[in-house]
């Protein structure tokens, strides 16, 4: 894999001498397919994402980790899994949770949350797996570990996770996800409000969890819309830089839409729509004139020595 060189945007200073705060700009879904990949490689090496997780369980996660760390080496940026447990097939045979071969979608798998109805072992053996085969193709643990559609975080999840993470990587922890924020922050931004209040509420507890554990969690979550043109990417975007938090994390899901995606995922155009702004000068315009820049995780917050970090 070959990459043309890119003047890069990034910088630690804007035109007028001030520093730039520090948050993580993560990407999602890497490894779903080649024209996900692709763009979300882009983006790390223009330095407009600074972490991305990847869907080890699908075949573009072996076919492209070898050049996306040769392109980390080069562009350093927080690489972790994407655990899935949601419209794809699973590693393992996932028994009580998959039906013929498929992981359920999000809205069954929430319901058996609440209900307390989950296969724990069938759930720790899933992550095992999908944590073996980043490690098979990485070398190393993952720097962090998120959830597909946000499912590490629910009820019964969340705790297989944090189990699991403690019990495998010891005195050197990844960090966590963590898709809560306090009301009032949300609020401030409004767009994505209801999406950002369900999600939290889904999630609610989790970096609680996760610090009594000393895993290191992002304390604000942002970039949550109902994945429509209306508002426009680049207003969601734009209000996800404002507001307080030491610990920002703003996810997104840009990508190329390629025949594999289209057979795999039904979220195809707002991919196209995020990419095609991230890409663009007014994303950088826009980080300047909010006083950010892209960041690992361990360069996030007022020490900048995090556990886990």
């Amino acid at each position: 894999m070959t990459y043309e060189p890119i003047v890069l945007f990034v910088c630690r200073a804007d035109t007028e001498g001030n520093a730039l705060t520090p948050i993580v700009i993560c990407a999602d879904d890497y490894g779903l397919s080649d024209g996900v990949s692709a763009a979300i490689e882009e983006l790390i090496q223009r330095g407009r994402l600074s972490a991305t997780g990847a869907m080890t369980g699908l075949p573009g996660w072996k076919r492209r980790a070898a050049g996306l760390k040769a392109l980390v080496a080069r562009h350093p940026a927080d690489i972790g899994l994407h655990l899935t447990l949601t419209g794809q097939r699973p590693l393992t045979p996932a028994r009580g949770l998959a039906r013929d071969g498929r992981l359920p979608e999000i809205g069954p798998l929430v319901l058996r949350a609440l209900a307390g109805a989950l296969p724990r072992e069938a759930l720790a053996e899933e992550l095992r797996a999908q944590l073996d085969a980043f490690e098979d193709e990485w070398g190393a643990p993952p720097d962090f570990i998120d959830g597909h559609q946000h499912a590490h975080a629910l009820p019964g999840i969340r705790e297989i996770v944090i189990a699991e993470m403690t019990a495998r990587y010891g005195g050197r922890l990844p960090w966590l996800r963590n898709c809560t924020e306090p009301a009032s922050w949300a609020r401030q931004r409004r767009l994505g409000l209801r999406k950002a209040l369900v999600v939290g509420t889904l999630a609610a507890g989790s970096a609680l969890r996760a610090a009594r554990a000393g895993i290191a969690c992002n304390d604000s979550f942002r970039g949550l819309y109902g994945f429509t043109s209306e508002p426009p990417y680049h207003e969601v975007f734009r209000a996800s830089l404002a507001g307080p938090g030491e610990r920002v994390l703003v996810h997104c899901h840009p990508g190329h839409v390629d025949a594999e995606l289209r057979r795999l995922d039904p979220l195809l155009e707002p991919r196209a729509r995020e990419y095609a702004y991230l890409s663009s000068e007014a994303c950088g315009e826009d980080l300047a004139a909010a006083g950010r820049r892209p960041a690992r995780f361990r360069d996030t917050g007022s020490a900048h020595s995090l556990a886990g970090g």
